[in-house]
């Protein structure tokens, strides 16, 4: 392992609070606005009129967020961290702002675009930013802040975002307008606070950037994020799909190749790679956020349809996972200040995540919720003792001079594994579904009560009854009316819903069973980690 250069001394712990600060409001823009958007697009597709393009919404901002991490990290290590991430809120607030004055849904994408070119900077820099002005070894437990604050907005996204989306009107503006609109204030204390407290001394070097690199990686990454979102719709062997495919495999060779040529200037300087600690600590992060991201994709779902919850209850009944993350970030950050040593952290996270990804595989739809609350607490606390970790042993790979771009690849890396699970998932999920409602539906039909429903006038006055005997009795079609519209399932009469709700149990069911066989591959890698000693000074 190369030795780190010397780093600056810690500031004042009167400033580094205020820093922290600072960085935290920074954070909570990127994981605030990935969930909120997610829980009021319909309705903001809705009222714009593009129902059909509202995926594109999504696609845009991961695009700009994934491609702009590394060229962030690279950038902050050229210019410096502190322009660099003002810059990145500064990016962020003005797509925001350009996103709540939208008029159709192609404009709303172009601006989430903007949006998403802010963002990628955003947690990156903020730890990157930590690993500057604190010791290697305290670096877990700073860092562990920032990852409670993404978790817990992460998660609370979902009860903004159905409060604001259900609000005709707020201060005469469109409720869901007030989704953008909340990122103006905050971005600008957060700024405030970096600009005034934040002092680092200035970058030395006549590094320049890869842009080649990073336009190789625009055309590789590009084309895979997009098949990842939009295959279900495509389907993942059509045309489209193929091509996608094909153009990504040929953008990824062709940035290898710029890697190579562009040497220390590298965007990912392949050299990173001859360290076992950055291989492995990518490949965990890369499982670490395809499990993530997956959980915070499906399990919200299962709340919402099998146990009827609005998107605001289902967001709160997420705080057990938030409280698993904040404690997994707070004994492995106290942990590692004291000992000096990460890599129980990720091997014991990795195996918690494991076991709440299996625990979740035998949900259904006949299940309490302690024991999905015990699942994702086990979940969480894996999660938790396994982010932050991971960074400091990516940062404590590689030379003090790379450190933004070591930092940012490992930010990079977990996004892309985010985008890969919450794809993968859903894929599985709502490929899944139609048989397993088919199923339901069979072993239903031969019960004398299901039979009872379908025959019964009074059962039949309400419409959505009606529409699902008739279709029953028709051969088919029912699946598909429910999950073009699931809100269906709550006017359903309890025998005609509990085979819907049966098969999405079972369909969710295997959604985390497959997530627990990946998170395996990071448990794996967890358990190849080096036992290496982060230093406790910079000295």
């Amino acid at each position: 392992m190369s030795a780190p250069a010397l780093a600056p001394a810690p500031p004042a712990p009167r400033h580094l609070a205020a820093i922290t600060a600072g960085l935290v409001l920074g954070v909570s823009l990127a994981a605030l606005d990935m969930t909120i958007v997610a829980t009021a697009v319909r309705t903001i597709a809705d009222d714009l009129g593009g129902v059909e393009l509202q995926a594109w919404a999504t696609t845009a901002y991961l695009v700009t967020a994934a491609i702009s991490t590394p060229l962030y990290g690279r950038l902050s290590d050229v210019h410096g961290r502190k322009p660099l991430f003002l810059v990145a809120i500064a990016v962020f607030v003005a797509g925001s702002l350009a996103c709540s004055l939208a008029r159709s849904m192609p404009e709303l994408a172009a601006y989430r675009a903007v949006q998403g070119l802010g963002a990628g900077g955003l947690f990156s820099l903020a730890v990157t930013i930590i690993g500057d002005v604190v010791p290697a070894r305290e670096r877990a437990r700073h860092g562990g802040r920032l990852i409670a604050v993404y978790a817990l907005f992460g998660v609370l996204g979902p009860v903004a975002g159905g409060f604001l989306a259900a609000s005709p009107d707020l201060f005469g503006i469109t409720g869901w307008r007030w989704v953008f609109l909340v990122n103006v204030p905050v971005g600008a204390l957060a700024m405030l606070i970096v600009a005034v407290f934040l002092h680092l001394p200035p970058q030395h070097g006549d590094r320049r950037v890869d842009w080649l690199g990073a336009v190789t990686l625009t055309l590789g990454v590009v084309p895979l994020l997009v098949v990842a979102e939009e295959g279900r719709n495509w389907g993942f062997t059509a045309p489209e799909s193929l091509a996608s495919y094909a153009v990504g495999v040929v953008g990824l060779a062709l940035f290898v190749v710029a890697e190579g040529r562009a040497g220390a200037d590298a965007l990912l300087p392949l050299r990173f790679f001859r360290f076992p600690a950055f291989r492995l600590c990518s490949l965990a992060g890369l499982i670490t956020g395809f499990g993530m991201f997956g959980a915070i994709t499906a399990l919200p779902l299962y709340l919402q349809i099998v146990k009827g919850r609005s998107p605001t209850a289902a967001g709160l009944l997420m705080v057990p996972m938030v409280a698993g993350i904040v404690v997994g970030s707070a004994l492995s950050g106290r942990a590692i200040a004291r000992t000096g040593r990460y890599r129980i952290w990720p091997l014991s996270g990795s195996a918690l995540m494991v076991l709440g990804m299996f625990w979740l595989s035998a949900i259904g739809a006949a299940t309490a919720m302690w024991p999905v609350a015990a699942a994702m607490i086990a979940f969480g606390v894996g999660l938790g003792a396994n982010l932050q970790p991971l960074t400091s042993g990516v940062q404590n790979a590689v030379p003090r001079a790379d450190s933004g771009v070591a930092t940012a690849s490992a930010a990079f890396v977990r996004q892309l594994g985010g985008s890969l699970g919450a794809a993968v998932f859903l894929s599985v999920l709502f490929g899944a579904l139609p048989e397993r409602i088919a199923r339901a539906l069979r072993t239903a039909a031969a019960t004398p009560e299901f039979r009872a429903a379908l025959t019964d006038p009074a059962v039949l006055a309400e419409p959505a009854n009606r529409v699902v005997a008739e279709s029953l009795r028709a051969g088919g079609g029912a699946a598909d009316a429910v999950l073009a519209d699931s809100s269906v399932l709550s006017r359903l009469h309890p025998e005609l819903a509990r085979p819907f709700l049966t098969g999405f149990a079972e369909a969710t069911s295997l959604v985390f069973a497959v997530g627990a066989v990946v998170l395996v591959v990071g448990l794996v890698a967890a358990l190849l980690l080096p036992d290496e000693q982060l230093l406790a000074g910079d000295d």
